[in-house]
């Protein structure tokens, strides 16, 4: 059975002509006959009683009238739907990021996305740079945002800037007042750190690891917002994504250059090698190298 055959059939069930079918389905009356031999050889039964003068319904025509109707009714219905996935007027998408982007710049882009396509639903899922990286591998999510990762195995990564890392110490502590600060003053001071296993607390340690050895930390959390409130209470300094600045700024933690070494790491989102991103997910990205395209 085919879409177009039971079109086909319904047109003259329900005119109880050949004639009338045709001209509803602007086929010619061989082609119309065609399709309903076709069908009824495929079910391998009549379905219609025609004569000179009439067509009639067999009982198992009737019956097919019944399913027929549903079963077009929904196809059309998936037709549609899927027509305003492609259209951008219907659909869903989860986007992963972490904690940094999701918190400082994620928020821009979700804004514009909501008023561009009012209609898809929007998840986020806000875990730590691995997490995002294994949801993208099992398709939990279509579209990751994270730090370079160091293996690429079956994912391609878009960069989409390049962030460079920035110390952030109390507004009391002498470090406040300087230009530009290096890693050895700022070790003097009580390290706070992201727990592991952040992609951020990672690459500070390899890092620095051949200067200064193992990374002192004195405090660790899981949240930025927590690490900017610790700081601001002058319980120790911090290094974070430049990105956060604004954050940390807000929480009233002072924010400086950082070198010696100066570290520096993009930041793209990935997608599974071999897939096409859905209608709305590629709208997702378009808009995130949009605002990233600016300066940050």
């Amino acid at each position: 059975m085919t879409i177009k055959q039971l079109r086909a059939f319904l047109a003259v069930a329900e005119n109880l002509s050949f004639i009338r079918a045709c001209e509803q389905l602007h086929l010619s009356q061989p082609a119309l006959s065609l399709a309903i031999k076709s069908l009824e050889e495929s079910l391998g039964g009549a379905l219609l009683i025609r004569t000179t003068r009439s067509v009639a319904l067999t009982p198992e025509g009737k019956i097919l009238v019944q399913l027929a109707r549903r079963l077009l009714r929904d196809w059309d219905n998936a037709e549609e739907q899927l027509k305003q996935h492609f259209t951008l007027q219907l659909g869903s998408i989860t986007v992963a990021a972490f904690p940094s982007f999701a918190a400082n710049l994620l928020p821009a882009a979700l804004k514009i996305f909501c008023h561009d396509y009012p209609n898809i639903k929007v998840t986020v899922n806000d875990v730590v740079n691995e997490q995002v990286v294994d949801k993208v591998r099992d398709r939990h999510v279509e579209l990751g945002v994270v730090l370079e990762p160091p293996a690429m195995d079956g994912l391609i990564f878009t960069p989409l800037y390049v962030d460079r890392f920035i110390a952030v110490v109390p507004a009391a502590s002498p470090l406040a007042n300087l230009a530009i600060v290096d890693w050895a003053r700022l070790l003097d001071a009580p390290f706070i750190a992201l727990q592991r296993p952040s992609a951020v607390r990672r690459l500070l340690e390899e890092s620095i690891s051949e200067s200064y050895g193992a990374l002192p930390v004195a405090f660790e959390s899981h949240q930025l917002a927590t690490i900017g409130n610790m700081i601001a209470s002058g319980l120790g300094v911090s290094v974070v994504p430049q990105l956060c600045q604004p954050q940390m700024a807000a929480l009233g933690a002072v924010c400086l250059p950082l070198e010696n070494p100066v570290i520096e790491q993009r930041v793209g989102f990935i997608q599974l090698t071999g897939t096409k991103l859905s209608s709305a997910a590629q709208a997702m990205a378009e808009i995130l190298l949009g605002i990233t395209s600016k300066p940050l």
